[in-house]
């Protein structure tokens, strides 16, 4: 069950807070924040967001990721890519809308189409 809060944002599902390291396979299903630091791979649908001060090294396939950390990695994200301006990503990008603010920093290529012709993984389904 995907539970809304009264102002239409989503519940949080998960949380990995600063100096807290983790490895792993990391799927989810809604909201989860990390904010330490995590290692492996992240899919699954839903929304990441990736706070100012943490560490990914990942592949990362989910519905939608904010970065406000470092992520070393791929990405294959469904609906929408947001870097903020402490937002470092070294990996590439496959999105259907890209939103990259003033101070990020972005070092990969970045394939951009409408979310029905984006190919995602045999695994993945589109929503």
């Amino acid at each position: 069950m995907n539970r809304k809060k009264e102002n239409g944002s989503e519940d949080m599902k998960a949380f990995l807070g600063k100096g807290a390291e983790f490895s792993g396979k990391l799927v989810l299903n809604g909201l989860v924040r990390i904010d330490g630091e995590f290692k492996g791979e992240v899919l699954g649908s839903g929304t990441l967001i990736i706070g100012e001060g943490a560490y990914i090294e990942a592949d990362i396939s989910v519905d939608n990721v904010v970065i406000s950390g470092e992520v070393k990695g791929d990405l294959n994200i469904k609906k929408k890519v947001e870097i903020t301006p402490s937002g470092k990503l070294s990996g590439n990008i496959k999105t259907s809308v890209l939103e990259v603010q003033e101070g990020a920093t972005v070092d990969g290529m970045c394939q951009m189409s409408d979310k029905d012709t984006i190919k995602y993984p045999e695994s993945e389904t589109v929503e």
